[in-house]
């Protein structure tokens, strides 16, 4: 129940990013590769929280560290694909 909580933060966090993109009126592209590196850092963080703190091997940890950073990237990603693109952003 944790990870879906945190995997809905990472799209909440997508969505503020977006948010702030349109207002400052940056680049898609920019946005997306912010985001990509802002959610891979958080999620290293829950990583290393999950093996130093509560004691799990990294082995096990891997597994829930790509489950809470691939769909959010994946989903920004495409979304990027989709729409970024054709906007020559």
């Amino acid at each position: 129940m944790r990870s879906l909580i945190i995997i809905g933060a990472g799209f909440a966090l997508w969505l503020l990013l977006l948010g702030i993109c349109r207002w400052q009126q940056l680049p898609f592209r920019q946005m997306t590769v912010m985001f990509c590196g802002i959610w891979f850092a958080v999620a290293l963080f829950k990583m290393w929280l999950g093996v130093s703190i509560a004691g799990y091997a990294v082995q096990e940890e891997f597994p829930i560290f790509l489950l809470i950073f691939l769909p959010p990237v994946l989903f920004s990603g495409a979304v990027y694909w989709q729409f970024g693109r054709r906007n020559g952003q």
